[in-house]
């Protein structure tokens, strides 16, 4: 696969240059074990204020958050223009704010949206950009996006292969209410998408049937692992080895060990004398995410500001292929959100 990629890309640069271009970056190196959180984090182009439509980084409980309610679409293509990790040939890497979606309906604000005139300030002239991979709105951290479609075709088949190969190509941080056990393992679980009472829900399946997976449940499989604890939260990698919407935060809730600020799953999680359980995921609304008071205390925040708290879930990490097959493959990496990073300080979550 990843011969085919380096070699076959018509009337587009050649992706295996591109590729090794990318090396002599600071932000992208050469990959042969998990990348960890750390000083990363305080290279991060820092907002300068309010007026960009991120969260002031001073006495703010998130700083550097997007306010996108406040944004004009020149203001989004500059924050957008601002986050760019990395640019060369036809790709392009963002590192996306939290809240920001990338589809949405007819005049939305979204990242779909602006591409004509990002492509315009990134140089890009008549070759707009297109989004090769993206994680949901709620969630922040890599976009990779390509100006050629044969490019963005030949990521897309090299995804899809890495995960019938099960490979994981994508590696993200979360801080969960909770610390999973086992330190480390894999989670699977048979999921569905549900309409109900007005309100779309990821629901658990088990066990699937034969009629179940025709009618739309797929079998999903992440591997996480524990890398720091503290407060009773834990600092999680997760390696989704399959796709399907909130993936990761439905299986953390598994875990019992829900990603802080997920205010649509976190609700199944009940706790009774102290011991956790899961309710039916069918008659379990959505709901705001409780916290212990001693965690919100931990956290500086005030009841209200915790009922605002963003998904902790980054993702840092995507694989592509090395310009040539014995290569090593690639790392892109996005530093974390300046309010991920204060709440790793204030839970005192350090990687060892």
């Amino acid at each position: 696969m990843r011969t085919v990629l380096a070699r076959e890309m018509g009337g587009c640069r050649i992706l295996g240059r591109v590729l090794g271009s990318l090396v002599s970056r600071p932000e992208i190196r050469a990959a042969h074990k998990a990348s960890g959180v750390g000083t990363e984090a305080r290279h991060q182009l820092q907002p300068r204020g309010s007026s960009n439509g991120l969260t002031p980084l001073e006495n703010q409980p998130f700083p550097g958050l997007l306010q996108l309610e406040n944004l004009s679409r020149e203001q989004l293509v500059d924050v957008l223009r601002t986050s760019v990790v990395d640019q060369k040939g036809p790709l392009v890497t963002l590192n996306k704010p939290q809240g920001l979606p990338v589809t949405g309906k007819p005049g939305e604000l979204t990242l779909l949206s602006v591409l004509p005139e990002l492509s315009q300030s990134l140089g890009l002239g008549e070759r707009e950009l297109q989004v090769v991979r993206a994680s949901g709105k709620e969630t922040s951290g890599l976009v990779l996006l390509s100006s050629c479609p044969q490019t963005a075709s030949r990521l897309q088949k090299f995804f899809t292969y890495s995960q019938r190969a099960q490979r994981p190509i994508a590696t993200y941080w979360a801080v969960t209410d909770g610390i999973p056990v086992p330190s480390e393992g894999k989670i699977q679980a048979a999921l569905k998408l549900e309409h109900i009472d007005g309100v779309d829900l990821v629901v658990p399946v088990k066990p699937p049937s034969r009629k179940d997976i025709l009618e739309g449940v797929k079998r999903t499989l992440s591997h996480y692992r524990v890398v720091a604890t503290g407060s009773g939260c834990a600092l999680v990698q997760l390696q989704p080895l399959t796709v399907f919407p909130r993936q990761l935060q439905v299986h953390m809730v598994l875990q019992l060990c829900p990603v802080l600020g997920d205010h649509r799953s976190s609700a199944r999680v009940s706790t009774v004398l102290g011991q956790r359980f899961l309710l039916p995921a069918e008659s379990t609304k959505p709901r705001t995410q409780v916290l212990d008071e001693a965690l919100i205390r931990r956290l500086h925040l005030t009841p209200s500001q915790a009922a605002r708290l963003p998904l902790h879930l980054h993702l840092h990490c995507l694989h592509l292929p090395g310009a040539r097959p014995r290569d090593t493959p690639i790392e892109l990496l996005a530093p974390l959100p300046p309010y991920f990073s204060r709440t790793l300080q204030c839970l005192g979550l350090h990687q060892q």
